[in-house]
C-alpha cells in the first residue's frame, strides 16, 4: 500500500525502480561496458565508415554478453577531449544513436546509454532513439568543475520535462554522486548531493573513483547507502576480480569496464575470458550475499 494520501504522488513515484532486479532480472547485476571507436568529429576519429563502429560495438556487446554480464551501457568512451552537456556534436550523436541501435537489438539484457560529459538530454535523446532501457547522468543535481576546465550543474529540471515529452518515463536514470574526471563544488558533500539526487528522482545513484578504472572509496559507497537507503547503489569504476566481493557487499551491483579488456587496459578490445571469469566470481556471490 502507497504512503501517499494524494493520487498525483501515488502516480509520480510509482514510476521509480524499485530495485535494480526489477530491471536486471538479477540481485547484484553487473553491467558491462561497449566503449565506442571514435566517433566522427573526435581527434581520434580516423574516417571510418559507419559500418565498423557499429561492427565493433557488437562484437564487444557479443564477448559481454556471452562472458555473462546482465547489462550493457553504449558510450562515445573516445571522443575525448570530452564536450559537455549540450555541447556534444551532432555528428557524435548521430552515430552513437545508430551504434546504440544495433546493439540493442542484437541484445538479450538491458542496454543503457552514456554521453561523456553530462549528456542529460542529449543521452536521453540517444537512449529513445535506441530503444535502450535506462541511462547513465553524469549530473543529476549539484555543480562540479570537469578535468576539461567547464563548470556544470544538474540539469534534473529538463531533463524530467523532455523524458515526460517524449513518453519516455520508462527509460531509467542511473545518476552519478561523486563523478570521475570531475571535482564537486565546495561545500556539497557525498550525503549532501545523495540526498538531492534521490529527491530529483534518480532510480540509481552510482559512486567511483576520481578517473576511469580507479575503484571508489568504500567508506564513501557504504555513506551514499545510508544516506539513501531505498535507493539501489551501483559501482562506477574500477571494480575487479580482487575487490569485486568486498564492494558488493555494500552496493547493489556494479558497472564493469577497463577489467573487462585485454591485459585490463582501457583502450583495449574486450576478453570475453576475462568476463567469464569475474562472472563467475559475482555467481558465487550471489548465493550469500543479498
Amino acid at each position: 500500500m502507497s504512503k501517499f494520501k494524494v493520487k498525483w504522488a501515488n502516480r509520480f513515484y510509482s514510476k521509480r525502480l524499485s530495485s535494480l532486479e526489477e530491471l536486471f532480472g538479477v540481485s547484484k547485476p553487473i553491467i558491462g561496458m561497449v566503449h565506442l571507436l571514435p566517433l566522427p568529429g573526435a581527434p581520434a576519429y580516423e574516417g571510418e565508415p559507419i559500418d565498423n563502429v557499429i561492427d565493433f560495438a557488437l562484437k564487444e556487446a557479443s564477448a559481454l554478453i556471452e562472458g555473462g554480464v546482465d547489462g550493457l551501457i553504449v558510450e562515445n568512451m573516445w571522443d575525448l577531449p570530452y564536450y559537455v552537456g549540450k555541447d556534444v556534436p551532432p555528428e557524435e550523436i548521430a552515430v552513437q544513436a545508430v551504434a546504440a541501435r544495433e546493439v540493442v537489438k542484437f541484445s538479450n539484457v538491458p542496454v543503457g546509454i552514456n554521453v561523456i560529459h553530462n549528456g542529460g538530454r542529449v543521452t536521453l535523446a540517444i537512449a529513445k532513439a535506441a530503444g535502450a532501457r535506462f541511462i547513465r547522468v553524469c549530473l543529476l543535481t549539484g555543480a562540479l568543475v570537469w578535468d576539461t576546465g567547464e563548470f556544470d550543474h544538474g540539469c534534473a529540471a529538463e531533463l524530467l520535462r523532455v523524458r515526460k515529452m517524449l513518453y519516455a518515463e520508462d527509460i531509467r536514470i542511473f545518476t552519478d554522486v561523486c563523478k570521475k574526471h570531475a571535482v564537486m563544488f565546495p561545500g556539497i558533500n557525498l550525503r549532501t548531493h545523495a540526498i538531492w539526487c534521490d529527491f530529483y528522482m534518480a532510480d540509481a545513484l552510482i559512486v567511483s573513483g576520481t578517473m576511469t578504472g580507479v575503484p571508489p572509496k568504500v567508506e564513501d559507497v557504504v555513506e551514499v547507502k545510508k544516506a539513501v537507503p531505498e535507493r539501489p547503489v551501483i559501482l562506477g569504476s574500477g571494480v575487479n576480480l580482487s575487490n569485486v566481493k568486498m564492494f558488493l557487499k555494500h552496493a547493489d551491483g556494479a558497472i564493469v569496464g577497463t577489467y573487462f579488456k585485454v591485459n585490463g587496459i582501457t583502450q583495449n578490445p574486450v576478453d570475453v575470458s576475462r568476463v567469464k571469469k569475474f562472472m563467475r566470481v559475482v555467481e558465487e556471490l550471489r548465493k550469500y550475499i543479498k
